[in-house]
């Protein structure tokens, strides 16, 4: 019984080591593995592979700037958002129409069965020449005299990535500016104020251009005010006072006995009148508060 059982498990073992042999990477390339296109534009997805596949099986696959991955062509088919907008042929894919949201990587995938199976791949990287979106320019609403302030100018879409400049007021910031109290990088739209002055408050918005246009965001104000330091000092002042008055108060509650004086109670028992008889005694008492 072993002997058979440990045939039985010899032959499994067989089995599955002859299956994963038989798998084999064979060559699949692509002439472009980078592609360029403005928007509105066609993009030609080219996957060649070598005579090595019988009968191949060919996937087209999509992976976004969220790396989130769906499938071009499955089965044989174009999926369906693709339907309208591609044309597969036997060693690649035209996309039509390109937009912003088709950059990212395409994966193509070929397989093939018989007596050994064999795998391959390729992958494209699509980028979109785009003008940029509108920006966000996120601002500080208030903030106080000498603290550190920093304004962000968001924009995703632009291809090639923008470059960003501030403005106060509608006139245009210095890039790096002399004895200057911020500081501005042009490749990820930050405005940094080291130290904030009242001369600072105004309103601000940002600018992100590429060679294909710019875009401006909306205007944001942002007020920096002078801390207060009197109104601070005399809460201070004030609560110390509260304070004081307080404990005042608890010693001389103290001092006169108001806290600690307690209230004595006195029993007195009246003796039961002579004109009773033994039979109807009863004490009696009363209480003197």
């Amino acid at each position: 019984m072993a002997t058979a059982g440990n045939s039985r498990r010899a032959v499994g073992v067989g089995l599955l080591c002859c299956c994963l042999w038989t798998v084999t990477l064979a060559a699949v390339t692509t002439p472009n593995p980078t592609i360029i296109v403005k928007e509105g534009e066609s993009a030609e997805l080219q996957c060649s592979y070598s005579s090595d596949f019988t009968s191949p099986r060919v996937e087209w696959k999509f992976v976004n700037k969220d790396q989130e991955t769906s499938f071009v062509f499955y089965d044989g088919s174009l999926t369906a958002p693709y339907k309208d907008r591609a044309i597969p042929y036997p060693q690649g894919i035209t996309l039509k129409q390109i937009t912003r949201k088709d950059a990212g990587e395409y994966s193509c995938e070929v397989t093939s069965t018989g007596s050994k199976t064999l795998y391959g791949e390729a992958k494209i990287q699509l980028q979109v020449i785009v003008a940029p979106s509108k920006p966000v320019a996120q601002v500080p609403r208030s903030v106080s005299t000498g603290s550190v302030a920093e304004l962000l100018c968001v924009e995703n879409d632009g291809y090639p990535p923008p470059t960003f400049i501030w403005y106060r007021n509608k006139s245009p910031m210095q890039i790096a500016p002399q004895n200057s109290t911020y500081t501005i990088d042009p490749k990820t739209g930050v405005l940094k104020f080291a130290a904030v002055s009242t001369s600072d408050s105004g309103e601000y918005y940002c600018e992100a251009t590429n060679n294909q246009g710019k875009q401006a965001s909306d205007l944001v104000r942002m007020d920096v005010q002078d801390v207060n330091v009197g109104g601070i000092v005399a809460a201070v002042v004030i609560v110390l006072l509260i304070l004081a008055l307080i404990g005042f108060g608890m010693w001389f509650a103290y001092s006169r006995g108001y806290l600690d004086r307690k209230e004595n109670k006195k029993v007195i028992y009246s003796l039961p009148s002579e004109t009773r008889s033994d039979k109807n005694f009863q004490q009696t008492s009363s209480f003197l508060v």
